[in-house]
C-alpha cells in the first residue's frame, strides 16, 4: 500500500520549520538591571500563523504554493494587474533567491524586519535597499526624486515639478553630508535618525503577538472579475 500525503499534511514548495525560522527572526536588545536583554521577535507559533497567511496568498492566484509578485500586489493593494512602484519594490526584496516568486521562509525572514521588536538597524538598512533603485550600494538623487514621485502619486496629491524638485534637492542636501552626490549607508542612517519618520511605515504593529486568527485581517484575497 503505497503512502498518501493528504492536503492537511502537504507543506508549500521552499518550506522551512518553524522552530527554526523562529530562531532566525531579528531580535531587539536592551539593557535591563545591567544586563543585556533579549527581546525576541516571531515565536514558533506566530511563524505557524504566518504560515497560514501565506497558504492564502500563495493561492490567490496561481496555486502553487508560491508567492507571485501578481498575489503579492493583490494582497497590499486589492488589484493584481495595475502595476505599482511599491509592490514591485518590495516584491524584489521579498525575492532573495530572485527566482521570480516568494517562498515562506523569504515570507518570514523579510516580515521579520517589520516586527516591532526588529532592530532599528535592520529597518533602516531595508528602507536604503528599498531606495537604492539601482542597487549600486548608494541612493542617487534620481532614484531620490522616483521615489518621491512614487509616494505623491500612491498618495493623490498633486504638486508642481518645480515643488518635487525643492523636496528632491532639501532631501539630497540634507542627507549628501559629502556632498559627493550620492547618499552612501552611513549617511542614510544618520538622516533617518535625524528623520525618524522615514522608516514610520518598516514597523507594523499587529506583527506582534500574532494568534492562528491573525490571517483573518486580510479580509479578502480573491478580486471579483467585476473589480478587474
Amino acid at each position: 500500500m503505497g503512502c498518501y500525503l493528504s492536503k492537511r499534511t502537504k507543506k508549500t514548495p521552499g518550506y522551512e520549520e518553524p522552530t527554526v525560522l523562529a530562531a532566525e527572526t531579528p531580535c531587539e536588545y536592551a539593557l535591563s538591571k545591567g544586563s543585556l536583554l533579549q527581546i525576541p521577535g516571531f515565536a514558533v507559533s506566530e511563524v505557524e500563523a504566518l504560515y497560514e497567511l501565506f497558504k492564502k496568498l500563495s493561492s490567490s492566484v496561481i496555486d502553487d504554493g508560491l508567492i507571485h509578485k501578481e498575489e503579492l500586489q493583490l494582497a497590499l493593494f486589492r488589484n493584481k494587474n495595475k502595476r505599482n512602484f511599491f509592490a514591485d519594490r518590495i516584491f524584489y526584496l521579498f525575492d532573495v533567491k530572485r527566482n521570480g516568486v516568494i517562498e515562506f521562509g523569504e515570507f518570514v525572514r523579510s516580515l521579520g524586519v517589520f516586527h516591532p521588536n526588529a532592530p532599528v538597524e535592520d529597518k533602516i538598512h531595508f528602507a536604503f535597499r528599498l531606495y537604492d533603485l539601482r542597487r549600486t550600494g548608494f541612493i542617487e538623487r534620481e532614484e531620490l526624486k522616483e521615489m518621491v514621485m512614487a509616494l505623491l502619486h500612491e498618495s493623490d496629491l498633486l504638486l508642481s515639478d518645480d515643488f518635487v524638485e525643492t523636496i528632491v534637492d532639501k532631501t539630497f542636501c540634507d542627507a549628501d553630508l559629502k556632498g559627493d552626490g550620492k547618499i552612501d549607508p552611513d549617511e542614510w542612517k544618520e538622516f533617518v535618525s535625524k528623520n525618524p519618520s522615514l522608516i514610520k511605515n518598516m514597523t507594523l504593529p499587529h506583527l506582534k503577538d500574532i494568534t492562528l486568527a491573525f490571517p483573518s485581517f486580510v479580509s479578502k484575497t480573491e478580486v471579483e472579475d467585476s473589480e478587474i
